[in-house]
């Protein structure tokens, strides 16, 4: 907890986890029997590792959010790390970033253009604890670093440091291969490369990061996200995993009695007032002094609300996005769908797939380019006082992602439903 703000005293939380590995053009035609079920492996794997370590006393969510990323890096099945995406120009140019709802004096970092960090998320976290410390080699100045200034840091440090071949997979390469003549068979039809070709269609190239979300018993959440970027990206460029709000998001905030009190006031206008029956409200409002305000059905249900709450509410939300991280950084996705939930004070699983979810603001952003940009989801985690929930959305084939359900059960998810189910279209 940071000793400049005060709070109410901690209430016993129960820690929850989501992790996410892409998103994109999923099917049953692009992702095999035999892929998903190793998928479905990996992830579960992950998960029951993370939920183990998060189990622990003393536990934290940046502690436990940094593990279950490493490991998806470790995994050359996703687009982080080993397994990375290549570059047009056939490198790897990695991206991470850590963002905590509280704790911490910067509480985000992003990192970019990196090559030889083993696992980059670990960079993440070294810097956002280092910039507490005085004499922190330049981790107290900045939110975002990149190349090779903070690749010798993580080697000072004592970072794992690998070569770049180290990232290399078969698959990625002939993916990446793949891709270029693609494109040039597009130019030579005469085809717009925003265009899916069939081939493209019937393979899974991936768009997009790897992540998890954390809640610790402590009340903080962490967000935790690793990406090797766009498949055959220029050099240099830089995504949404990095960027503060794009791509990842976690903050808090104590609501006052009035803010709370404003989830369950009833309508504020005369007309609406009217329109929900409540009359005695509108002439008090007009004649005061002959009408005293009556108590119609909206201002009990927020008065009893009010005796019945505490003087301030913990509020916490974590977000991490993955897919076409342009159409996420035009947006300021996870950002913006965060102050939807808290100002307009809409639930977070609305403001999520409002952004996120099928036809949401993500791919309406695309415009006639979509599939090819605005494709992708967000995962994430939505604290009030004690209680938590999961949540969750896409608007493509399927997203990687693993959980644990309200009832301590994992669950393990890509497509909407199971492989059985009928999820073999692409939404386009």
């Amino acid at each position: 907890m940071n000793k400049k703000q005060s709070a109410p005293p901690q209430q016993d939380i129960d820690p929850r986890i989501i992790i996410h590995g892409g998103a994109g053009n999923l099917t049953k035609h692009s992702l095999p029997r035999e892929k998903y079920d190793a998928y479905q492996a990996s992830l579960r794997h992950i998960l029951a590792s993370s939920v183990e370590t998060l189990s622990k006393p003393g536990a934290t969510a940046l502690d436990v959010a940094t593990f279950a990323v490493s490991l998806l890096e470790d995994d050359p099945l996703y687009n982080s790390g080993r397994g990375a995406v290549f570059s047009r120009e056939g490198k790897n140019e990695l991206e991470c970033s850590i963002m905590v709802s509280n704790g911490h004096r910067k509480r985000g970092i992003g990192c970019m253009m990196l090559q030889h960090i083993k696992n980059p998320i670990k960079l993440a976290r070294e810097l956002l604890i280092r910039g507490e410390l005085e004499g922190g080699d330049g981790s107290q100045d900045h939110c975002q670093y990149s190349g090779a200034f903070v690749e010798g840091l993580a080697e000072k440090w004592g970072l794992d440091i690998v070569e770049p071949s180290y990232f290399f997979t078969q698959q990625r390469w002939d993916e990446h291969k793949r891709g270029l003549e693609e494109e040039t068979e597009k130019r030579k039809a005469g085809l717009s490369v925003d265009e899916m070709s069939d081939w493209e269609k019937a393979n899974y190239i991936p768009l997009g990061t790897c992540g998890a979300v954390v809640l610790d018993r402590f009340g903080t959440i962490c967000v935790a996200t690793s990406t090797g970027g766009l498949t055959n990206k220029v050099s240099g460029r830089v995504g949404d995993t990095p960027t503060i709000g794009a791509g990842f998001w976690a903050e808090e905030w104590y609501e006052t009695p009035i803010a709370q009190e404003s989830q369950f006031r009833g309508p504020s206008t005369p007309l609406e007032k009217i329109s929900r029956g409540d009359i005695g409200t509108v002439l008090a409002d007009c004649l005061p002094t002959l009408f005293p305000l009556v108590s119609g059905p909206s201002t009990s249900k927020s008065s009893t609300a009010l005796l019945n709450q505490p003087s301030r509410i913990r509020h916490a939300v974590g977000l991490s996005g993955t897919g076409n991280g342009d159409s996420f950084l035009r947006l300021d996705a996870c950002r913006t769908t965060a102050a939807k939930s808290r100002f307009a004070m809409v639930p977070l699983p609305d403001a999520l797939s409002w952004m996120a979810g099928p036809s949401g603001e993500l791919q309406k952003s695309a415009g006639d380019r979509w599939p090819h940009e605005g494709t992708g989801g967000m995962i994430g985690i939505e604290l009030v006082g004690s209680k938590s929930i999961v949540v969750w959305d896409f608007n493509c084939g399927g997203m990687f992602r693993a959980w644990v359900d309200d009832d301590g059960e994992h669950k393990c998810l890509i497509f909407r439903e199971g492989y059985h189910s009928g999820a073999d279209i692409f939404m386009a």
